[in-house]
């Protein structure tokens, strides 16, 4: 098994009164981070599946004595497919409320659902754990720097989700398969999606928009669907995992792009299938954008791990002035841009550089984006 980063912000917060609930996209190994945790435990567990019917039933009852007598003399309580259980999240809060030597620990295949079970009962109660397909810090630190860096284009092409890159070789086929039988699967079932096509058709525009500006109103005309149906799409297509969003920066500069936005996908190889081209870059006119998407998403796992609070965004004047990506934490900004080629000059704009706290730039490219992607 590939050692998750994720793994050691769990077992840190075994003993702080709260449920340890793991959310994350399907296919992205939650249940096998689950596996990696047991051995790390210092006490009896009790391991329950939603999915079956008689570990289901065992939590059939709220009350406070028939959950202390399942749980018995066990410190931690992992429950697998945990959205499949009924007012599940009614029965963690009892067992935090009422059983405080037991660590409930929750995952499962939606997290969609799981959320909207959760989140209101175990509000105060709960850790948040954020799953992603596999980042450049835990393979690098699973087969070396050298050889992760050496993986750059299949990274780009393919992605990161742990069944592609444990079968080399397979990667077209599984991500067909990943796309068309995981990808909308929540979304349909949980957003109450009466016209699947449409859906379609805004996550493939979104798709071939990678490291552009998003209009609602462009993509609402492309599509011919009203607005308020796109924002909705986009807000499901985030709570699923598929996609995450990078806001305007802007303050006090009166030429400043304000409301636009741009959209990534959490994974190259997803954002590569719904285009339909798992080509090699060097077929490809779009490597600028393949190499944006997979440094903001990189960047996005990289900041979960290390719990940056701060803000993130890109810059654009109206006289096409930019910045490709800005983080903002402290009163302090840091500016970057992107350039696949490390020949190309980048030059970050006076008119930001000089009205905005800028504490470093930094140009990344192929020979530095490790660097990037790292821990400060």
């Amino acid at each position: 098994m590939i050692p998750r980063i994720p793994l050691h912000m769990i077992t840190s917060r075994f003993k702080r009164q709260r449920a340890i609930i793991i959310y994350g996209p399907r296919q992205c190994g939650k249940t096998t981070l689950l596996k990696m945790i047991t051995p790390q435990l210092d006490g009896d567990y009790m391991w329950l599946n939603g999915d079956d019917h008689a570990d289901a039933a065992l939590l059939s009852d709220n009350s406070r004595e028939r959950l202390k007598r399942v749980i018995a003399k066990n410190k931690y309580l992992i429950i697998d497919e945990a959205q499949e259980i009924d007012e599940i999240g009614r029965k963690i809060k009892i067992i935090i409320d009422s059983l405080p030597g037991v660590c409930p620990i929750l995952s499962g295949s939606s997290a969609f659902e799981l959320a909207n079970k959760l989140n209101e009962p175990l509000t105060g109660r709960k850790f948040e754990i954020f799953l992603y397909p596999m980042a450049f810090s835990e393979m690098s630190a699973h087969h070396s720097l050298r050889k992760e860096i050496q993986q750059i284009e299949s990274r780009l092409i393919f992605g990161s989700y742990p069944e592609i890159v444990t079968n080399p070789g397979q990667e077209k086929d599984l991500l067909t398969e990943l796309s068309s039988s995981y990808l909308y699967k929540d979304v349909f079932k949980y957003g109450n999606i009466r016209k699947p096509k449409e859906l379609e058709k805004i996550v493939t525009l979104l798709a071939w928009q990678v490291g552009h500006e998003v209009n609602i109103s462009e993509l609402a005309g492309e599509a011919r669907i009203a607005s308020h149906t796109v924002e909705r799409y986009i807000d499901l297509l985030q709570k699923a995992f598929i996609i995450f969003e990078l806001p305007a920066f802007s303050r006090n500069l009166r030429n400043e792009i304000k409301k636009n936005k741009k959209i990534y996908f959490l994974d190259n190889g997803i954002r590569n299938t719904l285009i339909g081209n798992l080509g090699p870059l060097a077929n490809r006119s779009d490597v600028g954008a393949l190499w944006e998407n997979y440094l903001v998403s990189e960047r996005h796992k990289r900041n979960t791990f290390l719990g940056f609070h701060g803000y993130k965004y890109f810059w654009r004047t109206r006289q096409q002035q930019e910045i490709d990506y800005l983080e903002e934490a402290d009163g302090k900004i840091k500016a970057f841009e992107f350039k696949w080629n490390p020949d190309k000059k980048a030059k970050f704009p006076l008119t930001f550089t000089r009205n905005y706290p800028v504490h470093s730039t930094m140009v990344v490219n192929p020979g530095n984006y490790d660097l990037f992607l790292s821990a400060d």
